[in-house]
C-alpha cells in the first residue's frame, strides 16, 4: 500500500524466517458467538503458540536479522508479551535478551519470561518509563533495542496475519463474506500491520481498531491526526496500555485504518466471559477489545460478518478468576 513505511514484499518474505509454530494460527466461524452479537464472527487464533500471543511473528523477524549480523544482545521495553516472544526468539538464536518492564506488570508475564532465559529489569512506572529505561540500557550497551511498533519488523511480522487472513482462508469470500476485521489497537504494530495487508489485497474490507477508553492516545491521535498524549492510563488491559504513541507510526494507522474506538472496561470484561463461555478461550483484556466493540456498537454489525483477532492470552490465574469468575485451568 502507498505511502505507510511497511512493504508488502518484505512482508511475504519474513514468513520465510518465522518458525512455523507461529504461522498459519486457527481461522474459523465461532457460531457460539453469534447468537449474542447478532453477527457473523470468525476468530483468528493467535494464542496457540508457545509464547500465547502474536507478538513472536515480529521478534521472529529482529532475531532472525541480529544472529545473521552476528549480534549477541538485545533489550526492549514490554509489557509482558514482547518480552516473553523475544525471550524465545533470542534463545533460540544464542542472543542475551533483556527486558524492561514495569514493576506493575503482570507477574504471571514476567515469570514466563525469565523462564526463557532474559534478564528482567524493573522500574517503578509505567511502560513508556519502562521504554526510557530499554533506550538508555541501549546506549550505555550499545545493543540493539526493540521498539514495538516502531521497528517495522514488528509491524512485518505482524503483517503476516493479514496475508492469513486474505491468502489462505474462506473467510473473505464466504457467505456470508467477510467485510470487517477488528483489531487491538495499542502501539500500533498489529493494527498498522495487518491493516497494510487488508488495505493492499482486500480494499473492501473495513479495519477497525479498538483501544479501551482508559487508554486512549492513539486513538485519540487517529482521530485528531496528530500526535495525542495522555499523563496517565487506567484499563486491566496492560498490553494496549500506552501513553505516549509514536510519530511514524500514527502516519501509517492514518493510512490504513478506517475507524478506531473505545470501548468501557466493563465491556472487556464481557468479552472475556464470552471468549470462555461460548469459545472455550481464556483470553487476556486486550484479545476481548474485538468482541468488546461489538457488545457496545450492535446496530453497526448486526447482520456483517467480522473477524476479530484474539492476539493474547497470558493471564494471571487470580485475576482472571477475580474478573470473570471461572478459572482459567485447562482451558487455555
Amino acid at each position: 500500500m502507498q505511502g505507510t513505511r511497511l512493504d508488502t514484499a518484505r512482508i511475504r518474505a519474513a514468513r520465510r524466517v518465522i518458525d512455523p509454530v507461529f504461522l498459519d494460527t486457527p481461522l474459523y466461524r465461532c457460531e457460539a458467538l453469534e447468537p449474542a452479537l447478532g453477527c457473523a464472527v470468525s476468530i483468528k487464533l493467535e494464542t496457540a503458540n508457545p509464547v500465547r500471543s502474536f507478538k513472536a511473528r515480529g521478534t521472529e523477524v529482529v532475531a532472525s536479522q541480529l544472529a545473521e549480523h552476528g549480534s549477541r544482545a538485545v533489550v526492549c521495553a514490554s509489557a509482558g508479551n514482547l518480552g516473553q516472544a523475544l525471550a524465545w526468539s533470542g534463545r533460540g538464536r544464542g542472543l542475551d535478551v533483556t527486558v524492561v518492564a514495569s514493576r506493575f506488570a503482570p507477574a504471571a508475564k514476567l515469570d514466563r519470561i525469565r523462564a526463557l532465559d532474559a534478564r528482567v529489569e524493573l522500574v517503578d512506572g509505567d511502560f513508556d518509563l519502562a521504554r526510557e529505561r530499554a533506550a538508555a540500557v541501549a546506549r550505555h550497551d550499545g545493543i540493539r533495542l526493540v521498539e514495538d511498533s516502531l521497528d517495522l519488523e514488528t509491524c512485518e511480522g505482524a503483517a503476516t496475519i493479514g496475508l492469513e487472513l486474505v491468502d489462505a482462508t474462506p473467510s473473505f469470500d464466504s457467505e456470508p463474506s467477510c467485510d470487517a476485521v477488528l483489531i487491538a489497537l495499542g502501539g500500533g504494530a498489529l493494527a498498522t500491520g495487518v491493516g497494510h495487508v487488508v488495505k493492499a489485497l482486500a480494499p473492501d474490507v473495513e479495519v477497525i481498531c479498538v483501544q479501551p477508553l482508559g487508554a486512549p492516545a492513539m486513538t485519540l491521535s487517529w482521530r485528531g491526526r496528530r500526535v495525542v498524549t495522555t499523563d496517565s492510563t487506567n484499563t486491566i488491559a496492560d498490553g494496549v496500555a500506552g501513553r505516549r504513541p509514536i510519530a511514524a507510526v500514527l502516519a501509517d494507522l492514518l493510512l490504513v485504518a478506517d475507524d478506531a474506538v473505545l470501548v468501557q472496561e466493563a465491556s472487556i470484561v464481557a468479552g472475556m466471559r464470552m471468549l470462555l463461555d461460548h469459545a472455550g478461550l481464556v483470553v487476556e483484556p486486550s484479545a476481548a477489545l474485538g468482541i468488546a466493540a461489538i457488545l457496545e456498537d450492535r446496530d453497526r454489525f448486526a447482520g456483517r460478518h467480522v473477524v476479530t483477532i484474539v492476539c493474547g492470552s497470558n493471564v494471571d490465574a487470580d485475576d482472571y478468576r477475580r474478573r470473570v469468575g471461572a478459572a482459567p485451568t485447562h482451558r487455555s
